[in-house]
């Protein structure tokens, strides 16, 4: 698999797209001034104690108050609120916790009054950022992500990434974690160690520990609220999770963001440090790339897909609905289960992509195509785990009821991402349509089909005068492109009695010269 990044830079903010075979998997951006992002940690203030709720609101800065329940407050809450004393005052610098004796863990059914009193100060970190109009959602359980492992102060645990199957590997890592593991922290390996050598692992927790000791020595004589230790930018914090020998290339349009890519890279990745490079044409960096165009095509309720197969996305205030249509579509399968289970397949594919590209949490359900077989429901169910694996975020998939459902959770962390893709229709300008691009894509998914049962005709494709001109304009036109790919030259003609999104495709069969 070819992984690429792509980083467009501007005054504002930045926009990060994750290719994976030249496909848009993940559309991130960062926007200047955002003060929550999931993994800082704040030195906050204690509000109101809910005892009702068994949770607190805290002040994080924020105009909703954070909302800390009892269970997000970590087993180790005394211990930490012990630490915070001792260091507000500024007289006690011991941050590596050798000498630091812990309280003992606090009982998982309690109460938070008997821990937590209001105008408190407590240190949390964000799991959640500000979605509509909740505040952040918080925890006090801490942890510091490296490249390879987590560490998570005033614990005593060594875990490992359920991803990772191989149990003696597992064990390994275990061995060489509790061999580096400093007293009064736990370490949790990430995926990425599968493999790593014990050198590589320490180099990681080291650097780590400097961000810990680096956001404690910011604790004394601070107001509250205060963010004292902020995750990593966006673009490390994608490199440090996803990168792998895949990745091909890292393009930016900024000369300073290249140079800090390139120093992240020394440290975590040495050898790949070579892939960074600079956008240099006058071609804005996403058109390079075909960016633009897949915006435009993934992110309206209606989604193409190969064949003429098509999806359709909704969404409600609960929950998220996807609807998997297989289209005019041709048909050499010997059967409809055949039919349904290869478009099923395809739309698995997709959605995995889709729930990624779109950052969509909570509650998924997905309305495939019907199987009586429930052999080839397993295979779906298989399939679409297999294509959601690369998916970071924390899901869970229960197989395909004999409707053809399939329920989805997804964590939620930050808000959905929405893009706007209508545009003003130029027939009407009171209302909006997709662009045309999105049209386009339709087109091709039906043109594919045609081809693939129409071979031996030629095809004449009717539109409105303005997608004609279009599909047509420049030497290397859409039209051209189709021709290249299909082998075979398809005649636009003009209707100007054609509504904008109105299109449709004529065969004329060849006409056999007559022997004399």
């Amino acid at each position: 698999m070819k992984t690429e990044l792509i980083i467009r830079s501007n005054s504002s903010d930045i926009d990060f797209a994750l290719l994976r075979d030249g496909k848009l998997t993940e559309l991130n951006k960062e926007t200047n001034g955002n003060k929550f992002s999931v993994g800082d940690i704040f030195l906050a203030k204690i509000g109101k104690v809910m005892s009702g709720l068994n949770a607190a609101f805290v002040n994080v800065g924020y105009p909703k108050d954070g909302f800390l329940h009892y269970h997000d407050l970590g087993p180790q809450v005394q211990s930490l609120n012990k630490f915070i004393k001792k260091v507000s005052t500024g007289k006690y610098k011991e941050f590596t916790l050798k000498n630091f004796r812990s309280e003992e863990d606090i009982n998982k059914d309690g109460s938070i009054t008997d821990v937590l009193k209001s105008g408190q100060n407590l240190l949390v970190q964000i799991v959640k950022e500000p979605i509509s109009t909740k505040g952040p959602r918080i925890s006090s359980e801490l942890s510091i992500a490296g490249r390879f492992l987590v560490l998570v102060p005033f614990s005593d645990r060594v875990s490992v990434s359920q991803k990772i199957q191989d149990n003696k590997e597992k064990e390994r890592l275990k061995k060489l974690a509790r061999s580096i593991k400093p007293k009064g922290f736990g370490l949790i390996l990430r995926t990425v160690a599968e493999g790593k050598k014990v050198a590589e692992l320490d180099k990681d927790l080291q650097n780590s520990l400097e961000r810990w000791k680096s956001m404690c020595r910011r604790i004394p004589n601070q107001n509250t609220p205060t963010k004292i230790l902020s995750e990593l930018n966006r673009a490390s914090s994608i490199l440090r999770d996803v990168m792998n020998d895949s990745f091909t290339s890292i393009v930016t349009n900024d000369e300073a963001l290249k140079l800090e890519i390139k120093e992240y890279l020394q440290e975590i990745y040495p050898e790949k440090e070579k892939i960074v490079k600079l956008h240099r044409s006058q071609t804005p960096i996403f058109e390079k790339y075909g960016i633009e165009r897949q915006i435009k095509t993934s992110f309206g309720k209606t989604v193409s897909m190969s064949k003429g197969a098509y999806l359709v996305i909704e969404h409600t205030e609960a929950l998220h609905v996807i609807d998997v249509n297989s289209g005019n579509r041709s048909n050499k399968a010997k059967s409809q289960e055949e039919t349904a289970l290869e478009v099923n397949l395809i739309a698995a594919t997709e959605i995995a992509r889709q729930l990624q590209l779109r950052d969509m949490g909570g509650i998924i359900v997905v309305d495939f195509i019907d199987m009586k077989s429930a052999e080839n429901r397993q295979i779906l169910y298989q399939h679409l785990k297999e294509a959601m694996s690369l998916d970071r975020t924390k899901h869970k998939i229960l197989p395909p009821s004999k409707f053809g459902l399939v329920q989805i959770t997804r964590q939620r962390v930050r808000p959905e991402l929405h893009i706007k893709t209508r545009e003003p229709n130029p027939s009407n300008g009171n209302n909006e349509v997709e662009a045309p691009i999105v049209l386009v894509e339709k087109m091709e998914g039906e043109l594919e089909r045609i081809i693939a049962n129409n071979n031996n005709k030629n095809i004449t494709l009717n539109v409105h005068p303005f997608i004609a001109a279009y599909l047509t304009k420049g030497v290397n036109s859409i039209r051209f492109k189709w021709f290249v790919r299909h082998k075979k030259w398809i005649k636009v003609l003009p209707r100007d009695a054609y509504q904008y999104l109105q299109y449709k495709f004529f065969f004329d069969k060849k006409k056999k010269k007559k022997s004399k």
